[in-house]
């Protein structure tokens, strides 16, 4: 039997990894007398004989592998090709191949993860995003036994970027910190807001009629896979945080960028980059941006089109 984990989120891919060890050992080797665990990076001339080595006083075993994707060695590469490629592992032996490094560049390495994820048991854990992310954040919150409010999920899954292991332990620290439901103040003493300098370029380029690079900064976003939602509420974030900035630079005369981003409170990384915008344009030119987008956020949400297809309109009209 072959196992095959792998994916960009090495975190959530060990955490399975894991899972699956102890669920042998519970079910078939409580002692851990059958579990073999190989680097490929120093355990090379150990692999092949792992494999064909019997279970000790057991029904099973179980060889964990990492990283033998990153390999360099041709000749173990192509010799695993041919025990995958014809079926040449034992019925006793369960071999797992955990992949959490980049891949290696030789020609053996694409032929035997061809070979791997096309097994009954080949499991990929993609980078979470979106709702995916904030469902998770949620449910580790309720296994850690704490309460979250939705703001502050919202915030975690926009700013704690796609390290899941500075992720895991940022809840750990928020479950023994909050004697309550957290908030999103409570997430703010541990995490900085993240700053996100291709939206803030695109709210540039719309802002200056610079078209053609907006909406070139806007389909990039596309690409790298954000969700529509998103890119649609950083935009209405961003001018709304335009908007606020010039009602209290206007009626305020004088204010510097310290002063105004502690009466937002927002960080203050954000009013200082935004800071020269709100001189060159009126209050009135912004609130008519922002009224756009209020209407194209009405017409979403009853239906009347699609969002993207208005946002793309926003962007070069």
């Amino acid at each position: 039997m072959i196992i095959f984990i792998s994916g960009p989120d090495a975190f959530r891919s060990r955490q399975y990894l894991q899972q699956t060890i102890e669920e042998f050992k519970k079910k078939r080797d409580p002692q851990g007398y059958n579990v073999v665990i190989l680097d490929s990076s120093r355990d090379e001339d150990k692999i092949l004989g792992e494999i064909r080595t019997t279970p000790f006083l057991a029904e099973k075993r179980m060889i964990i592998i990492s990283n033998i994707l990153s390999s360099k060695n041709k000749d173990l590469l192509s010799e695993l090709i041919e025990v995958v490629k014809n079926n040449k592992i034992s019925e006793t032996n369960i071999v797992v191949f955990w992949q959490g490094d980049k891949l290696g560049k030789v020609k053996e390495v694409k032929d035997l993860e061809k070979l791997l994820v096309k097994q009954l048991h080949a499991r990929k854990f993609d980078l979470l995003q979106g709702v995916n992310l904030e469902n998770w954040i949620k449910n580790q919150i309720s296994e850690r036994g704490g309460k979250i409010e939705a703001g502050a999920v919202v915030y975690l899954s926009q700013n704690a970027g796609h390290d899941m292991w500075f992720l895991n332990s940022l809840l750990d620290q928020l479950v023994a910190y909050s004697s309550s439901k957290i908030k999103q103040s409570d997430v703010q003493l541990f995490l900085d807001e993240k700053i996100d300098d291709n939206i803030f370029n695109m709210v540039e380029a719309i802002v200056s009629g610079n078209k053609k690079q907006a909406l070139k900064l806007l389909n990039e976003q596309r690409r790298l896979g954000e969700d529509e939602n998103k890119i649609f509420g950083l935009l209405i974030w961003q001018f709304k945080t335009l908007l606020e900035m010039k009602d209290i630079f206007d009626r305020e005369d004088g204010i510097d960028s310290s002063a105004l981003a502690k009466k937002l409170g927002i960080h203050p990384f954000v009013v200082k980059k935004s800071f020269y915008l709100i001189k060159r344009f009126t209050l009135n030119q912004l609130k008519t941006i922002h009224n756009k987008l209020l209407d194209i956020d009405i017409k979403t949400k009853t239906g009347l089109a699609d969002q993207s297809l208005l946002v793309d309109l926003f962007v070069v009209t």
